[in-house]
C-alpha cells in the first residue's frame, strides 16, 4: 500500500505517517519495523518521519495512542444514546465486530501490550485502557465485578481473533461464550 504524493498539509502528512506506521508496527513490532518501510508506505521521505516524529519509538508512542484514542470513539459511538447494560452490549457487540473485521488494528493492539517493557510505552497502554474502562464504566454503571468480566471477555476475544481461533470448534465456543456474557 502505497498512499499519493499529492499536495498534503502536514496534519494530513502525519495522518499518512500514522496510517503506514499502524500497518508496519502492527506486522513487526516496534523492534523490528523499519521506518525506510513505513516512509515507503506513506510516500515520504524517511528524513519527514523524523522530522514530524523525531523518534521511532515517539512514531509508535502516536500509534499506540491514536489506536486507544479510535478504540474509545468506537465505544462512544456504539453506546451513544444508551446506558447501562444496553450499552455494555452495544460497546461488546461493536468491538467484537471491529475485531473480526481489522486484523491490522488487532495486531497493533496486542503489539503495543507486548511493548509494555518500555515504560514510557507501557504508560501511553495504562492510560489508553483506563480511559476506556473508565468510560465503560461510567456508561454502564455496572460494578467492578461485571466490568473486570466485560473486560477479560475481550481480552481473551483478542487472544482467539489473534491466533484465528475462531477457526476452531472451540474458539468459536468460546467467542459466543464471551458475547453471551457481555
Amino acid at each position: 500500500m502505497v498512499l499519493s504524493t499529492e499536495r498534503k498539509s502536514k496534519e494530513e502528512r502525519r495522518e499518512d505517517i500514522l496510517d503506514a506506521a499502524i500497518a508496519e508496527f502492527a506486522q513487526k513490532g516496534l523492534h523490528g519495523a523499519s521506518t525506510e518501510e513505513i516512509a515507503r508506505l506513506a510516500g515520504i521521505s524517511q528524513p519527514y518521519v523524523f522530522r514530524l516524529f523525531g523518534t521511532k519509538k515517539e512514531l509508535y508512542i502516536a500509534g499506540v495512542a491514536r489506536c486507544f484514542r479510535q478504540t474509545l470513539e468506537l465505544m462512544q459511538r456504539a453506546a451513544e444514546g444508551k446506558r447501562g447494560e444496553e450499552a455494555l452490549h452495544a460497546i461488546g457487540e461493536a468491538y467484537g465486530r471491529l475485531l473480526e473485521s481489522d486484523r491490522l488494528y488487532l495486531r497493533a493492539q496486542m503489539q503495543a501490550y507486548a511493548a509494555c517493557e518500555d515504560p514510557e510505552i507501557c504508560a501511553v497502554v495504562r492510560a489508553g485502557f483506563g480511559d476506556l474502562v473508565t468510560y465503560v464504566e461510567r456508561v454502564s454503571g455496572v460494578e467492578s465485578q461485571e466490568l473486570a468480566l466485560f473486560f477479560s471477555g475481550g481480552m481473551l476475544m483478542n487472544v482467539l481473533s489473534s491466533m484465528d481461533a475462531t477457526a476452531e470448534d472451540w474458539g468459536r465456543r468460546l467467542v459466543e461464550g464471551c458475547k453471551k456474557s457481555e
